[in-house]
């Protein structure tokens, strides 16, 4: 069982910027990928980015290409999500997760609880 805390959630102007943290413990696996989904009210959960284990690859919405950056310290088991010039669009419950990987929420079988961004118009 992975437990996975996020936070760096807040509220920011359009424009701005929010780096939001995975503390991940638990029977962790370097080898899992690590991926951020996020969900809007009234929408369902989207993909935003992931980064594998083994060889750390990126994957990206286009949504969000060029705009956010994934990191992740396997030492300190923190995942890492950049995110710059930040829309309203954005505004959305993010969610950490963690597993075999991909682009659809059934590649991973770890979530965090969320962290609230909202960005102002």
């Amino acid at each position: 069982q992975v437990q996975l805390v996020e936070s760096g959630g807040g509220l920011v102007q359009a424009g701005g910027s929010l780096r939001l943290s995975c503390a991940a413990s638990g029977r962790t696996s370097s080898s899992d990928t690590m991926g951020w989904f996020r969900q809007a009210p009234g929408k369902e959960r989207e993909f935003v980015a992931a980064m594998t284990g083994n060889f750390g690859t990126t994957y990206y919405a286009d949504s969000v290409k060029g705009r956010f950056t994934i990191s992740r310290d396997n030492g300190k088991n923190t995942v890492y999500l950049q995110m710059n010039s930040l829309k309203p669009e954005d505004t959305a419950v993010y969610y950490c997760a963690a597993g075999p990987g991909g682009t659809g929420a059934y590649g991973y079988n770890s979530w965090g609880q969320g962290t609230q961004v909202t960005v102002s118009s």
